[in-house]
């Protein structure tokens, strides 16, 4: 599992913090057990919900031990910790399901595939918040791949599809802000096979053709994409700044 937290971390009667991350805007995903090890302020992220704020006081057995960690921390200290969880990813089902063969992977049930798909989803959502487009577009790419799986039924198909769509979405987003709009135009066409009437998907065609210089496509595109939602501010916008 992988959580974003801001934290500091005090001795007993300490005023100023021997170990924070308070000063990041960005803190970035600590994965539990590997890079978050104090046995206690592990315990304590597991029973917390996002946007939660806490405080922790640890004795030594669930902090740095008899020992612990000269020079910072004196032997048998207790220690406070204050804690943000700004969010929390529980991937370790996702992690499993990559370590599978092919084969294995396409035994595997479609609510599990599903459910591995939107957490790499969320992974990449996270990584684009970061700003960290490339990463982001190899997450996106990955769930495409999980869901090429050929579906058994016509309720199956449905779901794969909805899947489908919000990655394909997100992917378009990256790919313009990676300053590859052929890329997201085909990723917009292939949400618009999903569903011809989606905003978004039709925003995101006419941002792509624009950035292309194809101004006709680009206009019928975002014609369309107003059609569906009149209001849309970011869609008429675009308009605006074709005509």
């Amino acid at each position: 599992s992988g959580c974003t937290v801001k934290y500091s971390g005090y001795l007993e009667h300490g005023d100023s913090p021997f170990c924070t991350n308070c000063h990041s805007r960005f803190p970035g995903l600590m994965k539990l057990g590997k890079d978050v090890t104090l046995q206690g302020l592990e315990m304590g992220l597991l029973t917390m919900k996002k946007g939660e704020v806490a405080r922790f006081v640890f004795t030594p057995d669930y902090a740095y031990g008899q020992r612990g960690c000269p020079p910072l921390i004196p032997p048998s200290a207790t220690v406070m910790f204050e804690v943000e969880l700004l969010d929390f990813l529980d991937t370790d089902e996702s992690d499993t399901f990559f370590e599978l063969t092919a084969e294995q992977q396409g035994t595997f049930p479609l609510q599990k595939v599903l459910k591995v798909a939107d957490t790499e989803r969320q992974f990449g959502n996270y990584l684009f918040r970061k700003q960290l487009f490339q990463a982001a577009k190899d997450r996106y790419k990955r769930v495409l791949s999980v869901l090429g799986r050929s579906p058994s039924s016509e309720d199956e198909r449905q779901q794969i599809d909805a899947s489908r769509l919000l990655v394909l979405l997100n992917l378009a987003l990256t790919y313009l802000k990676l300053e590859r709009p052929d890329k997201a135009l085909a990723c917009g066409e292939e949400a618009l096979e999903i569903n011809q009437r989606n905003a978004k998907a039709l925003f995101r065609c006419g941002q792509a053709c624009l950035c292309m210089t194809e101004y006709k496509r680009a206009q019928d595109f975002l014609v369309r994409a107003q059609h569906v939602e009149p209001f849309n501010r970011d869609i008429n916008n675009e308009l605006k700044k074709l005509a």
